[in-house]
């Protein structure tokens, strides 16, 4: 069986760290290439790390990106060029970002999610399907935990619950979002989307929908206990990537929900 060439940026992160521990498991991959944005002079499984430059993902097959957004960006310039594959992970895009990601997919097969774990994605629907059902005389909001080292709010998983939410009204999600707020003990529903982002401890993730008539509440909730589940679905989207065309995919078209 021919192995699957996959290069890491980010290597130094957590989830950069993850992927290669993950892919090291996997008989079906070898890690060609190992990126960091500075120089750092040190090798990881045998592997010396590198900057993001062409040399670096000449010869991948898959870039696997969980970095931050001006990184993603660059890394998807040099992958359109050399015609790579790319799963991003990286959270915390702009609108005109995401249009730039977009741009990019019609030259190269890009999967893109906010979080790669199958029960997050499983989560993601059946709030697209309650937004729908309930319609509009419910009002919701999201609530997330991450581990306090995480900079961006609110998380990527949060987002996309947003999404969920947005696409069961037929609607955009950057016109549904509320407010957002950090560390607070409580806070309210509204006609738009509010988030609420918790950042302690070593927490891996908790994510929280509750949609509320004023009479009743519903929510929907999923808890992350190993950070492995997010390398495994990464790998597992490298893999279904290399079948795939040009286009720009999510967890979702892997996992074939309707």
């Amino acid at each position: 069986m021919k192995k699957i060439n996959l290069s890491i940026t980010g290597c130094m992160g957590r989830m950069g760290q993850q992927i290669i521990k993950s892919s090291n498991k996997k008989k079906e991959f070898k890690i060609v290439s190992l990126t960091e944005s500075k120089v750092i002079n040190k090798k990881i499984s045998g592997i010396k790390l590198s900057l993001n430059n062409i040399g670096s993902f000449k010869k991948t097959d898959v870039i696997i990106d969980f970095t931050v957004p001006k990184c993603t960006l660059e890394v998807l310039k040099l992958a359109t060029k050399l015609k790579k594959r790319i799963v991003i992970g990286t959270t915390g895009f702009n609108k005109r970002e995401e249009l730039l990601i977009k741009k990019f997919s019609k030259t190269i097969p890009i999967l893109k999610a906010g979080n790669m774990s199958l029960g997050v994605n499983l989560l993601m629907y059946l709030t697209e399907i309650a937004s729908k059902s309930l319609g509009n005389n419910f009002l919701s909001k999201v609530y997330e935990v991450h581990h306090k080292h995480k900079i961006d709010y609110p998380s990527g998983t949060a987002l996309m619950l947003g999404k969920g939410i947005a696409d069961g009204k037929n609607k955009n999600l950057f016109s549904m979002i509320g407010k957002k707020f950090l560390n607070k003990q409580q806070f309210p529903y509204s006609k738009k989307i509010n988030f609420n982002s918790i950042r302690k401890g070593e927490v891996i993730g908790e994510h929280e929908v509750s949609f509320s008539s004023g009479k009743e509440i519903i929510k929907l909730n999923h808890e992350s206990f190993d950070r492995a589940l997010y390398s495994e679905g990464a790998l597992t989207a490298a893999k279904w990537l290399m079948k795939k065309k040009a286009g720009l995919y999510s967890m979702r078209d892997l996992l074939n929900f309707k």
